[in-house]
């Protein structure tokens, strides 16, 4: 349950980068040393994540927020369709397995289901890193087996630049030879990996860049390293602050990741301040509408999309907004028309004329499309109930509690709910 109508107003933390946390944690199977993650989210994703490298071998120890990782030595190079099937991050272990093991076999990723989400870049840079990579039929689908034949080198030329794809093949060449990968993503989340494969022993040139040149090392040390903050969990609750007309001050934050989503901000007519660590954002009562396409970094997150289209159906006037990444990804689209929201959908690209919105009953079918739910909630007059919370709670930790310290009136944990959400 969300009661809305309250400013959301306070100061909040933000918590580590699922997205990054997962990556890196694929990456522990690389070494047969300690590997440390200071700053993990406590998230189901990471859960999944956890159990699926128990199976492969991997002992993992919690200390607050600091997660202990160890593979001394792979145990199974199968991993479980139940676990895989559960999260799409999942996939990435494919390169990681091959690199270290010799080989791997995935299934098919499971997760949000918001668009079409093939893998076949992954599988084009495993095969031009010499990796032989086969298909195969099983009772629960598609499965793919990759085989080292030698160490990883080669160059991979992506079609677009695809962050699963990248990541699994900086995981695949860590072990390896020498790799270039060309058209590569510029996401902080890439960033991220790649600093970490360096800290354990990887020489990477052009971190940051569109193409990326890779000396792997025959064996890579353990290492402590901390997660980046989350610029979607940021970015969801600027965005709940200025649907509701509110303020809010975040801290441990990176303000040079979210330079799209600030402009828009600014644009829009809030007050933004920032600093090293600390974004600050006093919305104003009459904000201005604006256009957005989600597209690759430094553009406007995809992830963000769903949120911000929120946002917009609270502001008066017209907005539009289309995602070049996932052209299809408005599974939230309906439900926030349940909420008296004018949104139209024509030629993959939202038509918004923004008006008050009206609590209702609506349902999250993935994750950020969860999150733009509840800012539609907390800007709505009355009360809405959102089934769905095992989506939402697979990308924000704690979020009623998180929401409540920021004056909203919520109960994400109801019973009812939660069996809505089975």
């Amino acid at each position: 349950m969300v009661r809305g109508g309250v400013p959301l107003k306070g100061e909040l933390r933000v918590l580590p980068a699922k997205n990054s946390a997962l990556k890196l944690m694929a990456a522990s199977l690389l070494t047969d040393q300690p590997v440390v993650l200071e700053e993990v989210p406590r998230l189901r994703d990471i859960d999944v994540l956890l159990e699926l490298l128990g199976h492969l071998g991997t002992r993992h120890a919690w200390e607050g927020r600091t997660l202990h990782l160890h593979t001394p030595e792979i145990r199974s190079t199968q991993a479980p369709f139940e676990l895989v099937s559960k999260m799409r991050a999942s996939f990435n272990v494919l390169g990681a397995l091959a690199a270290r093991a010799g080989e791997g076999t995935v299934p098919l990723p499971g997760g949000c289901t918001f668009a079409e989400r093939p893998v076949d870049q992954h599988i084009k840079a495993l095969r031009a890193l010499g990796f032989e990579v086969t298909a195969q039929v099983t009772e629960q689908g598609m499965a793919y087996t990759a085989r080292r034949l030698k160490p990883a080198s080669g160059r991979v030329v992506y079609d677009l630049p695809t962050l699963g794809g990248t990541e699994q093949a900086l995981l695949a060449a860590a072990l390896g030879g020498e790799a270039v990968l060309v058209n590569t993503p510029q996401e902080p989340e890439i960033v991220d990996l790649c600093r970490f494969l360096v800290r354990m022993g990887v020489e990477i040139e052009g971190i940051g860049s569109s193409i990326l040149h890779i000396r792997g090392k025959p064996h890579l040390r353990g290492v402590r390293y901390r997660v980046i903050p989350d610029r979607i969990e940021a970015g969801t609750y600027l965005l709940a602050a200025a649907a509701t007309r509110g303020s809010i001050t975040l801290t441990h934050v990176e303000p040079f990741h979210m330079d799209a989503l600030l402009d828009k901000l600014s644009y829009s007519g809030h007050r933004i301040t920032t600093g090293r660590d600390w974004i600050r954002l006093e919305a104003v009562p009459d904000p201005q509408p604006f256009n957005l396409e989600a597209r690759e970094y430094p553009g406007f997150v995809t992830d963000l999309q769903p949120p911000a289209t929120a946002y917009l159906c609270t502001v008066p006037g017209t907005s539009l907004v289309s995602d070049r990444i996932y052209p299809d990804r408005f599974t939230h689209a309906g439900e926030l028309a349940r909420m008296g929201a004018d949104i139209t959908l024509k030629d993959r690209t939202l038509i918004i004329q923004g008006r008050p919105l009206s609590g209702a009953a609506v349902e999250a079918r993935d994750i950020r499309a969860g999150g733009g739910l509840i800012i539609a909630a907390l800007a709505a007059e009355g009360e809405s109930h959102i089934a769905g919370l095992h989506h939402i709670e697979r990308g924000y930790e704690d979020v009623e509690n998180r929401l409540r310290s920021l004056g909203a009136q919520v109960g994400l944990q109801q019973p009812e709910l939660a069996l809505a959400a089975d």
